[in-house]
């Protein structure tokens, strides 16, 4: 049986001349996460101490052989569980996605230039639940709740020692790795209890789902954290997470690693919109490795309001409630906005991590900012005008193949691809390919 230990929440949980907030251009493409395998998405909607979070499963297997179990700081009540839709996720992902745009040049002989089901069910779980809490008991385990929501089955429980709590989760289905005593150790020493949840199949055959839907719940603490350690343990290499936080006050950070900007408004060669989820990879590739593998990156920062150019539509008010977003019709409350609110008062961040254990040896600890520049990764493509020239259009092409050459070499500094593949791929105006660049004397010298 595979168990997945979700990361996620503790309860608490260029030369372009444009500008951030005047982008227009034609999006052509978007780096979604599908791009990345082992990829794992979690909505984190925070106001104050509230906190709703949304966990969408990356389980691969027999639904029967999924378990999950997520160290949580506060006891969580029935009626703070909810099952989502992925639907939702999913338009949110596409929202926010780093895209690829396109400008077309015009003609040089011209004088100018010129973005809820919730499925409740109370039905009995199969276990005897006598047995089930005397066997918790016995290994100093406390069943505080047990609930089945949609087609989930849910418990939320508090131990003495990892020892124990490990053991009975083991000998009932949950697999926890092997090294998670010292981790488990940690959050107990926290006061943490641990919600863990399995599919109850007879409410999945009922409800008619073929696929997992998103767990959510809603909780207050001060902890705004992820606890990432246990989802290492067991990992098969590096991981890819996605952070969507949905705020009222602005930008999301991580506070004990770097959050890094991705690089923006880059233009790249114009062969690159057949290729752009492999130079979104290598881009993104090359960033983690420049940054230690230690680094928590941005990928998009908006008002959910509008968005330019877009790679999907903003997100309707009845899908950022089934989000959870709660002040969404209420804007009674204590915090006042810092800016003028506009039509949804939601501000996004998208947040992208590659993580192991041996680079991220600490839970994903946040913070709410009240920064709200807008920030996308946004790669442009400047299309070659391609008419019938009317006039003496040279200086156009001299102009033209310097822009390529340029382009090449921001291609390869950012992906590592060599430049002269890059170079063969690109039709310069005089379809001759630029002299390779002289090799530095100093590389023969051991080679």
């Amino acid at each position: 049986m595979r168990i997945l230990v979700t990361l996620v929440a503790a309860v608490v949980t260029v030369s372009a001349a444009t500008t951030a907030s005047a982008f227009c251009g034609f999006y052509v493409a978007k780096a979604d996460t599908s791009l990345f395998n082992r990829a794992s998405q979690v909505v984190l909607v925070r106001d104050g101490e509230r906190t709703v979070i949304t966990m969408a499963n990356d389980f691969e297997g027999e639904v029967k052989d999924f378990a999950v179990v997520i160290p949580v700081p506060t006891m969580i009540e029935r009626g703070q569980i909810n099952v989502g839709d992925r639907a939702v996720i999913e338009h949110l992902d596409a929202y926010t996605a780093p895209r690829l745009v396109e400008y077309h040049d015009p003609d040089p002989c011209q004088a100018y230039w010129r973005l809820e089901e919730m499925a409740g069910s109370d039905a009995a779980m199969p276990a005897s639940e006598k047995e089930l809490r005397k066997s918790a008991r016995s290994r100093g385990v406390t069943i505080d709740a047990r609930y089945t929501v949609g087609e989930y089955d849910i418990l939320i429980l508090s131990a003495k020692q990892s020892g124990g709590l490990i053991t009975w989760l083991n000998e009932n289905g949950y697999k926890i790795p092997r090294g998670a005593k010292r981790v488990v150790d940690s959050y107990l020493k926290q006061d943490m209890r641990f919600f863990v949840a399995k599919v109850n199949l007879e409410e999945q055959a009922r409800l008619g789902y073929q696929y997992l839907r998103p767990i959510q719940v809603a909780y207050e603490s001060n902890k705004f954290m992820l606890p990432i350690r246990l989802g290492t343990l067991n990992a098969k290499g590096k991981q890819e997470l996605y952070v969507y936080a949905l705020t009222r006050t602005g930008r999301v950070e991580a506070t004990n690693y770097r959050t890094v900007k991705m690089p923006s408004n880059v233009e790249i060669p114009e062969f690159v919109d057949g290729e752009f989820a492999d130079f979104y990879r290598a881009m993104f590739d090359g960033q983690t490795r420049k940054e230690n593998e230690r680094a928590v990156f941005l990928e998009y920062a908006w008002d959910m309001a509008w968005c330019d150019p877009c790679a999907a539509d903003p997100l309707s008010r009845k899908e950022l409630k089934s989000l959870g977003v709660f002040w969404l019709g209420d804007d009674r409350g204590n915090r006042k906005p810092t800016v003028q609110p506009l039509a949804q008062n939601v501000f996004v961040t998208r947040l992208h991590v590659r993580y192991d254990a041996e680079h991220f040896p600490e839970d994903l600890m946040f913070q709410e900012t009240g920064d709200r520049q807008n920030f996308q990764g946004r790669y442009v493509i400047r299309r070659a005008w391609k008419g019938e020239a009317k006039c003496d259009i040279s200086n156009y092409q001299a102009a033209l193949r310097e822009r390529q050459e340029r382009e090449a070499r921001q291609l390869a500094n950012l992906t590592g691809w060599d430049i002269g593949d890059i170079r063969g791929k690109i039709r310069f105006p005089d379809d001759t390919i630029p002299e390779p660049d002289e090799e530095p004397w100093w590389k023969r010298i051991w080679n």
